[in-house]
């Protein structure tokens, strides 16, 4: 049976048991949210109800093959800052959204210092402001992880060449001819090519690892961003190491995968293309 929840004054959903703890657990669907699902007489909020056990309701009628949540009473709305509902002739309506009597001095609060309200609409991080974040988390990993391997491989790279004047072959006991230079040459060029594979794939499992996790990445978080999917909700450890990786691809066209997120209406770079996630302003 699938779940339904109240966000914003909005209907979502449906979500499965396993969907609905995920939400729970993240922070998204509180104590207080209103919550459906088939066998229930009607919403209630989310701290009366739990996963797997329906409170006792009679049996309900014949319902649809795909059963969906039933609507809000037309003369009751979700308040916008709290998330519960009243009477609509309990609160006051701006635009399109209502406020409670008890949050309204915040909301007026709010209002007059022109913070921003807490509707349901995303605000799309910009190129410039992921730019930031991005050269933050570069700078990061930078000193954790390219500075110790540039002085690991120093060694290499200042031997790679024989020095002048020296001639470039020697003969072994064997008396056949070598190569003085190759072998240190070989290990640079072996050494850049690990460096490079061991760049991206800790840039892809950090990114993995902190998305999953916390929602962003440190520089994200520095710049109140957030990694969310289509609706708005927090993503799981699989596509947030699928978006990870994702990033090889936007990197390896020479960063065209992220130059497009100047252009597209919701800001999306290729990887978010890919993984279907938005980096949005986190309220």
């Amino acid at each position: 049976m699938n779940w339904y929840y109240v966000d914003q004054g909005k209907q979502a959903g449906p979500l499965d048991d396993a969907q609905f703890a995920e939400l729970r657990a993240s922070g998204q669907i509180r104590e207080e949210t209103l919550v459906w699902r088939e066998g229930m007489a009607n919403w209630q909020p989310c701290r009366d109800v739990q996963p797997g056990i329906l409170p006792s309701a009679p049996a309900p009628p014949v319902m649809p093959t795909t059963p969906m949540a039933p609507a809000l009473a037309p003369h009751d709305a979700v308040c916008i800052e709290c998330g519960k509902m009243f009477a609509k002739d309990e609160m006051i309506q701006y635009g399109g959204n209502w406020v409670c009597a008890g949050c309204k001095p915040v909301f007026m609060q709010k209002l007059a210092e022109g913070a921003r309200l807490n509707t349901s609409e995303l605000r799309y991080a910009g190129f410039w402001i992921r730019f930031v974040a991005k050269f933050i988390d570069g700078f990061i990993i930078g000193l954790v992880v390219v500075v110790p391997m540039v002085i690991f491989a120093l060694p290499f790279l200042m031997h790679r060449t024989p020095s002048a004047g020296s001639s470039p072959f020697r003969f072994g006991v064997d008396n056949s001819l070598h190569a003085a230079g190759d072998m240190p040459n070989l290990i640079g060029n072996l050494f850049g090519l690990l460096f490079q594979v061991i760049f991206v794939g800790i840039n892809a499992i950090y990114a993995g690892f902190f998305v999953g996790k916390y929602g962003a990445t440190p520089g994200k978080m520095a710049c109140k961003l957030t990694v969310v999917d289509i609706n708005g909700a927090k993503i799981g450890y699989g596509r947030a190491f699928g978006r990870g990786f994702a990033e090889i691809l936007s990197r390896m066209i020479c960063n065209i995968g992220y130059i497009i997120a100047a252009f597209d209406g919701q800001k999306r770079a290729l990887h978010d293309h890919i993984c279907s996630t938005r980096v949005v302003y986190k309220e």
